[in-house]
């Protein structure tokens, strides 16, 4: 149900009804954009946790091949982006039914200043990615005698 501002009547009836049939159809023609959209859109979900040596990200990829999936970290933004393809579906008898989204999908994330970007390591078993991201070993604990020369 469409809210609009109320709106003094207009003299013509017939004008009314015209601009009401208008405004349903351009509504229904912009739901059906929408729901085309989404079925082309594929966002990935996202776990993300830490831990003392580490920050975690495991992103569900069911049935994307790791070939399919690149992961880059410029300006201290990983990103991991990638392409779901369409798979050909099987019509059968009066019956066709799609719910999986397929296309390109990217993730930014911004990374802590304290990580080693050198040692970024990532697998994939059973259809979910995990990025590991190490964070740099600071010696807090101990204390250094410094030597003077």
């Amino acid at each position: 149900m469409l809210i609009t501002r109320y709106k003094r009547p207009i003299a013509n009836p017939y004008t009314r009804s015209f601009d009401l049939m208008n405004e349903f159809f351009k509504t229904f023609e912009q739901m059906q954009e929408e729901n085309t959209k989404s079925m082309l859109d594929f966002t990935p979900n996202v776990n993300t946790r830490e831990s003392d040596e580490a920050y975690y990200i495991e992103v569900d990829l069911p049935g994307i091949k790791k070939e399919n999936v690149d992961i880059n970290v410029e300006d201290n933004v990983l990103t991991i982006s990638g392409t779901r393809e369409y798979k050909d579906e099987v019509k059968e008898e009066n019956y066709y039914k799609i719910e999986s989204k397929y296309g390109s999908f990217s993730r930014s994330f911004t990374l802590p200043e304290k990580v080693d970007v050198e040692n970024i390591t990532a697998t994939s078993t059973d259809g979910v990615l995990e990025v590991i991201i190490p964070k740099l070993k600071v010696i807090t604990d101990k204390v250094k005698k410094i030597e003077i020369k």
